[in-house]
């Protein structure tokens, strides 16, 4: 499989929407708990700093993707914040190492200087994984810090990246 990564477009939304629900679904990744429709998704989508769609170019099928973003505003606008979603049938493919490297040249590329995960769940071994492989800095634990969909609290883990 060849994966490719490009910017998000309007004939994306259906696929798009559809993985990020998935994540939404599972509980266990993601805060927002609504579900993304065909027109919030694609507001949600078009309003990001860029949306990067991974596709498989061998068929076109989109596989994954993610949003990169300003973490804040004024004098720490130089953060980014970025959030990922690979489909549940394609995951451990390494399409999120290759979603994780896309974003950081594309950070770096809008004038960003640092990107920063403000949540990874304790429990979501394969982004620590990945994180730590590249060179991502653990900032501490904030115990409790994220909802699982069961109802129970989980800790996060924020990290951070010079670009």
């Amino acid at each position: 499989m060849d994966i490719k990564i490009r910017q998000y477009n309007e004939s994306d939304i259906k696929a798009a929407a559809a993985i990020w629900n998935e994540i939404v679904e599972e509980g266990a990744a993601f805060p927002q708990k609504e579900l993304l429709t065909e027109k919030s998704g694609d507001e949600f989508f078009k309003s990001q700093s860029y949306t990067g769609i991974a596709y498989n170019d061998e068929n076109g099928e989109i596989v994954g993707l993610y949003i990169l973003h300003p973490n804040n505003v004024g004098r720490c606008g130089h953060i980014c914040n970025a959030s990922y979603a690979i489909r549940l049938d394609m995951r451990g493919q390494h399409i999120g190492e290759a979603l994780v490297k896309h974003c950081m040249e594309k950070g770096k590329e809008l004038g960003f200087g640092i990107l920063q995960f403000n949540a990874v769940v304790r429990t979501n071994e394969p982004a620590l994984k990945l994180y730590k492989k590249l060179g991502f800095t653990q900032l501490g634990i904030i115990p409790g810090g994220f909802l699982m969909k069961d109802g129970t609290y989980e800790d996060i883990i924020p990290h951070y990246h010079v670009l």
